[in-house]
Formats: structure tokens, sequence, C-alpha cells
């Protein structure tokens, strides 16, 4: 059984849908039943947890031998304190569940553990959760590519493309679908020990190259 934390985002739900794909057994974890309706429709068992809940996620992992992890970007308050309760809970869970692979979402520059911002929490989380499974793996992705539909209206609209990034500087970008079916290999092979994955599209992308391509697509 392979279980999947953050189906109903992006690359969680990605690699549910890549496993599926090929046919493994695959049971979502969401935090309200009503978010895995789809899911059992599609032929997957649905398990409920909250990700900083030991016990529930745990539960959620029961006879699973591989697991798609994450920890998902904070809303609101502190996101080094969430990180903290979130990876005690998954490192505690993942020990109990005897899992034999894990694969957990992180991102490019998760090795540096201070000037990175919200991304030094995934520094956070690859510490508490290194080791804690014979086959530990951490997909540090690139930059979403479908993060960029999220302001396509203001592109449309007022032809302007919003964004906090540097405008000129270039940085690795990857599809979700990418991350999805390279976790669903990773949770699916057989192999042992620690191994970071760093996943990117052909060539790194500035701000400025994805404001030239909506004008090509919108002229």
């Amino acid at each position: 059984m392979h279980v999947v934390f953050g189906a109903n985002g992006r690359a969680g739900g990605e690699t549910a849908r890549a496993l599926m794909a090929n046919g493994e057994p695959v049971r979502v974890v969401v935090r309200r039943r009503e978010q895995g309706k789809a899911w059992a429709a599609l032929g997957a068992e649905v398990a409920l947890a909250s990700l900083d809940n030991a016990e529930q996620v745990s539960a959620a992992l029961k006879g699973a031998t591989a697991a798609f992890l994450l920890n998902p970007p904070p809303v609101a308050g502190d996101p080094f304190g969430q990180t903290a309760e979130i990876g005690a809970a998954l490192a505690q869970a993942v020990r109990r569940a005897d899992l034999s692979r894990s694969v957990i979402l992180s991102s490019i520059g998760a090795q540096h553990e201070t000037g990175t911002g919200v991304i030094a929490t995934l520094h956070q989380v690859e510490a508490m959760l290194a080791g804690t499974a014979p086959a530990t793996a951490f997909l540090r992705s690139g930059y979403f590519v479908e993060t960029w539909s999220e302001v396509a209206e203001a592109c449309v609209s007022e032809g302007v493309l919003p964004s906090f990034l540097e405008p000129d500087r270039k940085i690795p970008m990857v599809s979700t679908t990418d991350v999805g079916r390279a976790a669903a290999r990773l949770m699916s092979q057989n192999w042992a020990g620690t191994r970071i994955v760093e996943l990117a599209g052909p060539e790194d992308w500035s701000a400025s190259d994805v404001a030239v391509a909506f004008a090509k697509v919108l002229g």
C-alpha cells in the first residue's frame, strides 16, 4: 500500500494519480471526509488525519510500505513552529509504522539552514525526518510552473505579471506532473539509504521569461 499525504494539493495529487496509473494500491490522506470523495470514486482508499497529530498519522500509515509526506506552506502564524509540530508528528509516525520507503516533498535550496525565507522550514523538516525510514528520499523540486496559473487573470485583465521574484533572476522551475511521477517511481522501487533528488526543467526561467511567454500567448 502506498500512502499519499496532500493528495488535494498539486504535488500530492500528481503523485497519487501517477501511482494509480501504474496500478499501485493507493491510500490518500485528507483532513475532512468530503475531501476524499473524488479519490474514493477513482478507487483509492481514504484516511483522515491532521499532519500535526502523530496518532492520526500513524493510523493513516498502518500497513503501508511507502509514503509521500510533506510540510504544507503555512497560511498564518509561525512557520518554524508549525514545522516543528508537523516534523515531530511525521517522524514519530514513520518510525511506528515501520515504513520501508518515505518520499518527502522539499525544495531546491533546502540544503541551506538560513537565508532562504520560508524554504528554511524544509531544511528543518529534512533534518527531523532523516533516517526515519530505511529508504528516505528528499525530493527537492524547483518552483512549480503551475503556480503561475494563479496570476493568469491579472495577466489577461491588466497586462501585468504579478510576482515577488526578482524579475531577471533565473531559477529552477518544474511541472508538478514531473514531481508526481518522480515521487511515484521512488515509492515503487526497492532501494535503501538516503537520497536527495533535485527536479528542474531543461533550463532555468526568470519571471521576465514567464512574462514573455504570457505576452506571446495573449498577443
